[in-house]
């Protein structure tokens, strides 16, 4: 080291670049164990950034695509319940239809039985019309042949579960808001009208259930994949801890040393004054 000069001292200044160079690093280190992530902003690593928030959007999306396929499985779950009741009460009709077929039946038995049958029949409108969920109701036609249809993906994607007219009279039911069984003939006729509302239903159920399973199935398949992304985006952000713990005690021991070095240079210039005493 040259010692010729008391206005530069190159040897400090060599020292302080070194020394800042270490508190940057260790300042640095510092921040990645607070956040516990390597790249907490652009300015760590512009292209990493840019990918992780790319990814952050899409498991934010995929949030609302699971809350709308949770609404749509509560739905559905919903419509099934009260179709199976509908078809528990159409079974209810049936034996209440084929005992009014016979014909020797007194006038008192039949009307008993009809008055039981109509008390069935009008339970059927009341399950239909309660069959809602969140202002969804799959069985009672509002919604029309679009049925309800869940966001399936982040890009604005669907999946449609078709709705099921149980309403009297509606399609399913063939039995109607009047039918009644106050004579045999009109007891066989109706007895027709269950048959085939049973077979309706029981078509009705097996479709709804296909499609809450469709639901479910998808629903299973958002949840895997948002735990994928967030662990990806986790790989290209989060910090090593026990690297970055060892960095720390190797960047504060380098830096005790700089402050010794650069000590150590600052009081080189003293050494002038022998020349001169």
């Amino acid at each position: 080291m040259a010692l010729n000069s008391v206005n530069t001292n190159n040897g400090a200044m060599v020292a302080l670049q070194n020394l800042q160079a270490t508190n940057k690093e260790l300042e640095s280190v510092q921040s990645r164990i607070n956040t516990g992530k390597k790249i907490n902003t652009a300015k760590d690593n512009g292209a990493i950034w840019a990918i992780a928030q790319g990814q952050r959007s899409e498991i934010s999306a995929l949030v609302s695509v699971k809350d709308s396929l949770d609404r749509g499985a509560s739905a559905v779950d919903v419509s099934l319940a009260a179709g199976e009741s509908v078809s528990d009460l159409l079974v209810q009709l049936k034996e209440k239809a084929l005992a009014a077929t016979d014909k020797s039946l007194s006038t008192a038995s039949r009307s008993a039985l009809n008055e039981d049958f109509k008390a069935l029949r009008d339970q059927i409108t009341s399950v239909v019309s309660n069959a809602s969920f969140n202002g969804l109701n799959l069985l009672d036609n509002s919604l029309g042949t679009a049925g309800y249809r869940a966001l399936a993906n982040s890009a604005g994607g669907t999946m449609r579960v078709a709705g099921e007219n149980l309403s009297l009279g509606g399609g399913n039911v063939t039995v109607a808001a009047t039918t009644t069984i106050g004579t045999s003939t009109l007891a066989t006729t109706a007895l027709g009208l269950v048959n085939a509302s049973i077979a309706n239903v029981s078509a009705s159920l097996a479709r709804l259930g296909t499609g809450a399973k469709s639901l479910e199935t998808h629903r299973t398949f958002v949840g895997k994949l948002s735990d994928a992304l967030e662990s990806g985006v986790g790989n290209l952000v989060d910090a090593d801890l026990a690297k970055e713990s060892a960095r720390l005690q190797s960047l504060q021991t380098k830096q005790q040393l700089g402050v010794q070095a650069l000590s150590i240079a600052n009081s080189s210039t003293s050494i002038l004054l022998g020349l001169f005493r």
